[in-house]
């Protein structure tokens, strides 16, 4: 005797991070626990390529999603960067209240600068970073993210060493204490 075929449903997924819903596959709600997913950020910040990788929690009969890790797209960087511009990247870890942190800044300059000054800008931008993180909660820090919160401020602050066409985070990822 053939067992019964199972056939896949939609099941809605909350992204509270950007208040919007969408749908993932399984048999059942519960297969949907601890799955990945990703999400093109592109039209909901207007042109600026980020993609956003999404954990599925599920309580009940409801699933939503925790941000795990946000990637600027390497398309968007390589129009950033044009001819006659230096830029500085770093990458390093950071302890936020509950999750250590992968960051990793992008910095464009407006013109050409020497070694001392990118150097600078380097060093300025991690204690600034490592600074900020290390009382807010994961959560806060990828909304902030997302609404330019982050890069704002560390833009002004930066300035004073030298001016920039640019200041990102290009990677921002979260691990689990």
């Amino acid at each position: 005797m053939a067992s019964e075929k199972r056939k896949k449903k939609f099941f809605d997924v909350e992204i509270p991070i950007i208040g919007k819903q969408t749908q993932m596959q399984a048999y059942e709600i519960s297969e949907l626990e601890g799955r990945y997913m990703k999400y093109d950020l592109t039209r909901f910040l207007r042109g600026k390529s980020m993609m956003i990788t999404l954990k599925v929690k599920v309580e009940g009969d409801k699933a939503s999603t925790s941000p795990k890790k946000i990637i600027l797209m390497p398309y968007f960087l390589r129009r950033m960067i044009r001819k006659g511009t230096n830029y500085v990247e770093d990458s390093f870890s950071a302890e936020c209240k509950d999750a250590k942190l992968k960051i990793k800044p992008l910095l464009v300059t407006r013109r050409k600068i020497s070694r001392a000054v990118r150097n600078a800008l380097r060093v300025k931008a991690r204690e600034e970073l490592i600074n900020y993180v290390k009382d807010k909660s994961s959560d806060e820090l990828f909304d902030e993210l997302l609404k330019n919160q982050l890069q704002k401020p560390l833009s002004l602050k930066l300035k004073k060493i030298y001016p920039l066409a640019l200041c990102e985070i290009r990677v921002l990822e979260s691990r689990d204490k």
